[in-house]
């Protein structure tokens, strides 16, 4: 059976940017990031708000290569990167004074990827 990777063609734009960047920047976080978006829709990371809180600390920049989910409760003032976010989610963390932003439009602001926290 032939591997195909993934069928959304927003995410397989966002792979193909994100190696793109990483070479060009030679930036291994973007790499990395890239692959994890690769993998199997069942095999992506989901993170909870509540684990975000747990392991952040105030003002981190938190990527998730994958999806985030409301479970628990944020009070830190966290910048959360990923692919995706529940309502539920993003609302927790705008409401704790944090920002919600997408895998791609945090690449561009940050070609360098420096001073990130992968989680999942």
């Amino acid at each position: 059976m032939k591997r195909t990777g993934p069928t959304n063609p927003v995410l397989r734009e966002t792979i193909v940017a994100l190696e793109r960047l990483a070479r060009k920047e030679n930036a291994p976080i973007w790499k990395r990031v890239a692959e994890e978006l690769a993998r199997p829709t069942r095999k992506r990371r989901e993170v909870n708000v509540g684990e975000i809180e747990k392991y952040a600390k105030e003002g981190d920049v938190v990527l998730v290569p994958g999806k985030v989910l409301g479970r628990g409760t944020i009070k830190k003032k966290v910048t959360v990167v990923a692919w995706s976010f529940s309502v539920s989610a993003a609302r927790k963390i705008q409401a704790a004074g944090g920002t919600v932003l997408g895998i791609l439009e945090y690449a561009n602001k940050n070609p360098k990827g420096s001073g990130v926290r992968i989680m999942g």
